[in-house]
């Protein structure tokens, strides 16, 4: 029996360090762990504009701009054609958004592993912060009954 065309199924990429996406989802799900970045912004491989920014929001809407002022960036995947990734060395890569010749070269300056805690939260740690969020309510609704009150 021949097979049909909707028969194969052809695996999904996979990228490792190097290589090109040019899928949105996956540029958002690359790009949202970034918080603090370099930034060159290249305009026919000539620099324009560099810096350091905070990584405020990444997006997909083909109806608002990338936005990088004032250290911060408002980042829309759906304002380039495809994110190239390139190995710098030192277990870094720069990530390239590319929209004909101008490129947004991004360079993370902090790195996902720190600030994610290799301990699972417990039990005790979860009734610790259920406890301390129920006693500042608490504490405010007293006081707000105080004032209400006249005392």
């Amino acid at each position: 029996m021949p097979e049909r065309s909707s028969d194969h199924h052809i695996p999904a990429p996979c990228i490792i360090e190097t290589g090109i996406l040019v899928s949105k989802r996956d540029m958002l799900r690359l790009l949202g762990d970034l918080t603090q970045v370099r930034y060159v912004e290249l305009l026919n491989g000539e620099p324009q504009a560099q810096g350091e920014a905070y990584l405020v929001e990444v997006f997909s809407d083909s109806h608002q701009a990338t936005i990088l002022a004032n250290h911060s960036l408002y980042l829309n995947v759906a304002s380039f054609d495809y994110l190239e990734l390139k190995p710098m060395g030192q277990s870094r890569t720069q990530f390239d958004l590319v929209q004909d010749n101008r490129r947004l070269r991004l360079v993370p300056l902090n790195s996902p592993l720190v600030g994610r805690s290799s301990d699972p939260l417990t039990d005790e740690s979860l009734e610790s912060m259920l406890v301390q969020v129920i006693s500042a309510k608490l504490d405010a609704q007293i006081d707000d009954l105080d004032e209400w009150e006249g005392g």
